[in-house]
């Protein structure tokens, strides 16, 4: 076999298995969330557990890249492609570690808590990430610079539902003081997600790189995030 034709069997099995990884991710984010609102400590003690494994995966692709490119010499659109899987695997994990932050806070709630009022905007906002991460996904997949484009402006809506849940902490300590714990884990749920969100416009970079071979920083600064870079939780 040419080095070209191994080269091009091992970047679409790189390639799959980034998507693997992507689907699982996303799926966690949902759950996550899901088992927050449902108070289902067992859950998210399996997503905390899950995060080990996104990790090994991870690093397992890395090599994997890193031994393609020292065997075969990649250049140009493969080299590009190579690298755009490392990076997109790295953010996929950084991703799951907002999965596990989310889960670890589930279990900081006694389960007898009902905190569904205070959690209003988040399964929405979790949906919105989630939708953006499968749809950067797609546009890896597919190559589509269009889509890589377009996906990003969904940010704008999780920074504003962020904003409602901030607003919405802010009420309930003022009302309750002794909520206040329970307001900030909850608003630290919120920036897991927003978070997340920032993520997937990452992704969207890296696949515009892989198709153009032109890094374009894509803008996704909402006013809060130089303040909150200052928060240390």
């Amino acid at each position: 076999k040419s080095m070209s034709h191994i080269l091009n069997q091992e970047v679409g099995r790189l390639r799959e298995r980034i998507l693997v990884l992507g689907s699982e991710v996303e799926e966690n984010l949902l759950i996550a969330v899901d088992a927050l609102k449902r108070r289902d400590q067992a859950r998210s003690l399996a997503l905390i557990q899950a995060d080990e494994w996104i990790n090994e995966k991870r690093i397992k692709i890395g090599m994997d890249c890193l031994t393609l490119m020292a065997t075969q010499q990649p250049v140009a659109r493969d080299m590009r492609q190579i690298a755009a899987i490392i990076e997109i695997a790295g953010e996929l994990e950084r991703i799951h570690d907002y999965v596990k932050g989310i889960s670890k806070i589930n279990r900081l709630i006694s389960p007898e808590i009902d905190i569904k009022a205070l959690l209003l905007p988040l399964p929405d906002m979790t949906a919105i990430t989630a939708a953006m991460l499968h749809a950067s996904l797609t546009a890896f997949a597919h190559a589509d610079e269009a889509l890589a484009r377009r996906t990003p402006v969904r940010d704008s809506e999780v920074d504003r539902m962020y904003e409602e849940l901030n607003a919405e902490v802010i009420r309930r300590v003022h009302e309750t003081p002794s909520d206040m714990e329970l307001a900030n884990r909850l608003q630290w749920a919120g920036h897991n997600i927003e978070r997340a969100a920032d993520r997937v416009i990452n992704i969207c970079e890296w696949v515009i790189y892989m198709i153009t071979g032109i890094f374009e920083e894509m803008d996704n600064a909402s006013p809060q995030h130089e303040q909150e870079a200052n928060l240390n939780y």
